[in-house]
């Protein structure tokens, strides 16, 4: 009997014996798919649910960490709708459209916001970020950075593990914004095979320096704390993906995308607690939209990057913000 099937038997019995979800205008669960602390993106999608929750007066929010074992997370989402506690669960993962499935068959009132997902499911509001554009701008600048230093137009990319979005956006938006400035460039691809071994993720970035690549960006969470470390020793420079990470590794960190994660849980909810937010209407957001930037007003940025390619990045960049760059997101339903 597969997983997903036992899963689904279990939201079943749940269902029969438990009350629908709450009916509360200002009820609200956090579901973290893993853990809070260390984790930007997540941590970004608590303060925007809380920041919005703190302006309707009565409202009630309650944060949930679910750990790292994604087999577990299905029966954790139906046991928080079972309970009737919360009319809103806000969560955010690719894979959570699928895993609150069947939950969310089982409980029909109960409604989702799905940060990080695309599903025209009825029960769900979900919001996607466009990585593609994102990984473009990151490979544009990794391949003028390489050039600088006269070093291969090789750039390398450490992922924690494999999934939709990194192998059908990220990785070739990556070597696509390379190839937009060098045409004959290539992405070194590398997975840990989780998202906590640091010592692996040392190791992985050392083997891609050894091979002459001198621009690493690393997708691989805790792991990336060791891409740094062998950064900084090797003297090579580190994309950071989707927060602020000048100030993480001094020095060794050259150019931060953003996914405003905040911005956009807190406009959901909010809508949400308003009664006004549409369900079963996914919504796919970049840099025109405001959800996607990259931090280049940083004295870090100005500082490490050199004018000339600076200037060329800059331009690039604007024409994403202004919208007359725009490229399709792969989507992965």
């Amino acid at each position: 009997m597969s997983k997903l099937l036992v899963a689904l038997m279990a939201v079943l019995i749940l269902a029969s014996c438990a009350p629908q979800a709450s009916t509360g205008p200002a009820s609200l669960a956090v579901f973290i798919p893993g853990t809070l602390q260390g984790s930007p993106i997540y941590e970004m999608l608590d303060a925007g649910a809380r920041k919005a929750v703190a302006e309707v007066p009565g409202a009630i929010v309650k944060t949930i960490e679910g750990g790292f074992n994604q087999a577990q997370w299905g029966e954790q989402i139906a046991t928080l709708a079972s309970s009737g506690e919360y009319r809103f669960i806000v969560t955010s993962n690719p894979a959570m459209p699928e895993i609150a499935a069947a939950a969310a068959k089982a409980y029909p009132n109960q409604k989702f916001l799905i940060l990080e997902s695309y599903s025209d499911n009825p029960s769900y509001a979900t919001l996607a970020y466009n990585h593609r554009e994102l990984s473009y701008l990151h490979g544009v600048l990794g391949g003028l950075l390489a050039a600088e230093r006269k070093a291969p137009a090789v750039l390398g990319l450490i992922a924690g593990q494999e999934y939709p979005d990194m192998n059908n956006a990220i990785v070739p938006g990556f070597e696509e914004g390379l190839k937009a400035v060098s045409p004959e460039g290539k992405v070194e691809f590398r997975v840990v095979g989780n998202w906590y071994d640091a010592a692996k993720g040392a190791e992985l970035a050392k083997g891609l320096f050894d091979q002459g690549v001198s621009v690493v960006m690393p997708i691989s969470g805790g792991a990336n704390q060791g891409v740094l470390t062998a950064a900084k020793a090797s003297g090579r420079a580190v994309l950071w993906y989707d927060t602020d990470g000048y100030a993480v590794e001094p020095g060794v960190v050259f150019g931060s995308g953003r996914i405003l994660q905040d911005k956009a849980a807190y406009e959901l909810v909010k809508k949400a607690l308003a009664g006004t937010l549409e369900y079963g209407k996914p919504q796919m957001v970049g840099f025109q939209e405001g959800y996607l930037d990259y931090v280049t007003d940083s004295p870090t940025f100005v500082q490490l990057v050199p004018e000339g390619p600076r200037q060329k990045f800059e331009a690039v960049l604007a024409d994403f913000r202004s919208g007359k760059t725009q490229l399709e997101m792969p989507l992965s339903r």
